[in-house]
């Protein structure tokens, strides 16, 4: 018995979409090394507003409205993930199969960071009123915008070991912002790495 019929290809399996590929308008490039590591934050939220009218699930009915629920949810992480430096480090990261987000091994063995750390610690802890803050609030942004640049010209050299590297470091900044932003007086400074 012989078939006529031509002999039917195996389908690849369907990946599901980055987040660079769920906004094509703002991130026409993709991600790095391609595109930029920094985002324009405005045409991100006009270009989610947009796609979260398309996909909200209570404009779609049956079937449909499940898949909306989904796309609206992927949507939704894709944003938030964008949004943010670290968030979106560690997204591109995990592309390459590097995992620095839930990795708990992922520390910095600089003992200068670590020290300039845990001063930021003990200073957020005795500040006697929220003004005392304001120059250790400065002084961790110009971190955070030092760590951010290492990042994008890592990505941009396409050096990976680069990026986890500050990624991690970045991890320890952002951390103190939290601690600075949720201060009350009186209340100890965790510092959760």
């Amino acid at each position: 018995y012989y078939s006529t019929s031509t002999p039917r290809r195996e389908k690849a399996p369907l990946r599901p979409p980055t987040y660079y590929e769920l906004f094509p308008a703002t991130l026409t490039s993709g991600p790095p090394p391609d595109g930029p590591f920094t985002i324009d934050a405005r045409e991100l939220r006009k270009e989610f507003l947009k796609l979260q009218a398309q996909a909200h699930p209570d404009r779609h009915q049956g079937e449909n409205k499940a898949r909306a629920e989904g796309t609206s949810a992927l949507i939704n992480e894709a944003y938030k993930t964008l949004q943010n430096p670290l968030l979106r480090a560690q997204y591109l990261l995990s592309l390459r199969g590097i995992n620095v987000a839930e990795d708990e091994t992922a520390r910095v063995e600089d003992p200068e960071l670590l020290m300039q750390v845990l001063e930021m610690r003990e200073d957020i802890e005795a500040a006697e009123e929220e003004a005392d803050l304001a120059p250790m609030k400065e002084a961790n942004d110009t971190k955070i915008e030092a760590s951010v640049k290492v990042i994008e010209d890592a990505f941009k050299a396409d050096d990976m070991m680069a990026a986890k590297e500050e990624a991690v470091k970045l991890r320890y900044w952002i951390n103190v912002k939290e601690s600075l932003d949720g201060w009350e007086k009186g209340k100890p400074v965790l510092l959760v790495h």
